[in-house]
């Protein structure tokens, strides 16, 4: 029987992880919106703002870029209704969100420890720790601090709790199991609803079966209760390809998928150099080292964790978990400009967390059978500690990066040098504060790391044209046109520089072509009058995003 101290700590022990978490993360409270995505998904929206059925048919109808997340999307309309635009809510929410995660992961972290072998006081400090180690890493940063990232902490809730009453659901009696079962479907429906990533957890859960549950002598019964999962995500996977209008498969992808199974263990042990931007490099080549090497790491682990089955089936359960959560992340498909990022963590490698935890866990069981010294386990328990301080210090510094559009690109750029879209980033930022002359030099530096990239030409072009300097942004506007003949921008600012230059043919031409291209452009009517009134003078815009 369960004394009533028991049963206070099994609740308060998870409050206090959850307070814990908060309190490292308050400081993303004062962060703003920031100019990577926030502007697209709120400032610029007028769609999402209100619980009306006008808002809510657009959420739930809505894929802007490449996302369907109506759960996700409430829960803005939510923030809307009770903040307005004031980014300290949408942030709060989030803060909030993920408190509550680390405590459910601590419930999580329990139920699969007690299933490995562990008993009493081990079992919690196994458990807590773990809890500490996801909760409390800077890799979590980036889906807390950043308002667009809603959609991972929410998907984590609903991921968390579908793993709760599906574990819980296996040791309850026939009624209870039932709709324990039913809750976890519904709940891993509101998981899809607010991030499609979570698309393979059902093979998560025929996982669990292999370890820690050793359930597969079951065999038929295991996929039977698992059907009204996999049914979900094969009709949630149909919805977010047709989202992202259908995904490209490049051949050189699998070594970016195998890139990022080495990057997030690397970054889970040493988190330090984190940046919001991971530029996908022009050319991925398997004799390329940092293609190499992971591309051995990821062939190599699993081999060696089947040899080791027999002895550690934990080792390839974890590995295998991580290889499942990552895969609709991992590089295989187009996943956008970058080659990895932090936020893709958050799910993904709460099996470290687990293997860190159950570390703790066999120190103190080896300590109290007498199989290691107290002064080496003291040892271990106070490393352990640290490092859970230090990731702490780390996080809290690593979400005041997302206060502002300038602290986040100054310091992605400070973080990954050879990151041109940082650089243009901060010249961006620059010519709205109108450092010209400064954007300029970050514009520059962009187009030298990565030549092949359009939109650096371009911001060369546009920021030479507004210093007054129309002979020099020819080339790089002629550049832009000659690879992209439709860039609307770049054939307006290439027309305003040739009009000041006096070459009034070549400008009118050029206008005359951007108006047939888009014929309510003011900007380009605006310039053709002045041209058509015999006023060279016309005007472009400079440091758009």
């Amino acid at each position: 029987m369960r004394s009533d101290s028991d049963g206070t700590l099994h609740w308060a022990l998870p409050v206090a992880l959850a307070l814990i978490a908060a309190i490292v993360f308050s400081p993303s409270l004062f962060n703003g919106f920031v100019e990577w995505d926030d502007q697209v998904l709120f400032l610029e929206n007028p769609n999402y703002r209100g619980l009306g059925w006008t808002q809510i048919r657009w959420m739930f109808t809505t894929t802007l870029w490449g996302h369907w997340v109506p759960v996700t999307w409430l829960t803005h309309g939510l923030d809307y209704v009770l903040w307005g635009m004031n980014p300290m809510g949408y942030h709060g929410l989030n803060v909030l969100l993920h408190a509550i995660n680390t405590a459910l992961f601590y419930l999580v972290a329990l139920r699969l420890l007690v299933a490995a072998g562990f008993t009493g006081r081990t079992l919690t400090a196994s458990a807590t720790t773990a809890a500490l180690f996801f909760g409390l890493h800077p890799l979590r940063a980036e889906s807390v601090a950043w308002a667009t990232e809603r959609r991972d902490v929410l998907a984590g809730l609903f991921f968390l709790l579908t793993v709760i009453l599906y574990l819980d659901a296996l040791n309850a009696e026939a009624a209870r199991r039932t709709w324990r079962l039913r809750a976890s479907i519904v709940c891993y429906v509101l998981a899809f609803l607010s991030k499609s990533t979570v698309m393979t957890l059902p093979l998560v859960l025929v996982l669990f079966d292999f370890y820690p549950l050793r359930r597969l002598e079951l065999r038929w019964a295991l996929w039977h209760e698992k059907l009204p999962y996999f049914l979900i995500a094969f009709a949630g996977a149909a919805v977010a390809w047709h989202a992202q209008k259908g995904l490209g498969f490049n051949p050189a992808r699998p070594l970016v998928a195998a890139y990022d199974l080495w990057i997030y263990v690397w970054r889970t042990a040493v988190p330090f150099k984190l940046s919001p931007l991971y530029e996908l490099p022009a050319r991925i080549s398997i004799t390329d080292p940092r293609f190499l090497m992971p591309l051995i790491f990821v062939v190599a682990v699993p081999l060696l964790l089947i040899v080791l089955t027999r002895w550690w089936p934990a080792g390839l359960a974890l590995w295998l978990y991580y290889a499942l959560v990552i895969a609709p992340v991992s590089g295989v498909v187009s996943t956008g400009i970058q080659v990895a990022a932090d936020r893709y963590t958050y799910l993904a490698c709460l099996g470290w967390a687990l293997l860190v935890g159950s570390g703790v866990g066999l120190v103190l069981r080896a300590r109290e059978r007498g199989q290691l010294a107290s002064r080496l386990a003291h040892l271990a328990l106070g490393v352990a500690s640290l490092w859970l301080v230090g990731l702490a210090v780390l996080t809290w510094q690593q979400v005041q990066i997302w206060q502002s559009t300038e602290t986040l690109w100054s310091f992605a750029a400070d973080a990954e040098p050879t990151c041109s879209l940082c650089q243009g980033n901060v010249g961006a930022s620059l010519v709205n504060q109108g450092h010209l002359a400064l954007a300029l030099e970050r514009f520059e530096r962009a187009r030298s790391l990565r030549p092949d990239m359009l939109i650096h030409h371009k911001d060369v072009g546009l920021t030479l044209l507004a210093l007054g300097r129309p002979a020099e942004a020819v080339e790089p506007l002629r550049f832009v046109l000659e690879q992209s003949p439709k860039d609307l921008e770049a054939m307006n600012a290439l027309g305003a520089a040739v009009a000041t230059l006096g070459q009034l043919d070549e400008a009118r031409r050029l206008f005359q072509r951007a108006i047939q291209l888009k014929p309510d452009d003011p900007m380009v009517r605006s310039n053709l009058g002045r041209l058509d009134s015999q006023s060279p003078k016309t005007a472009v815009s400079v440091g758009t995003r």
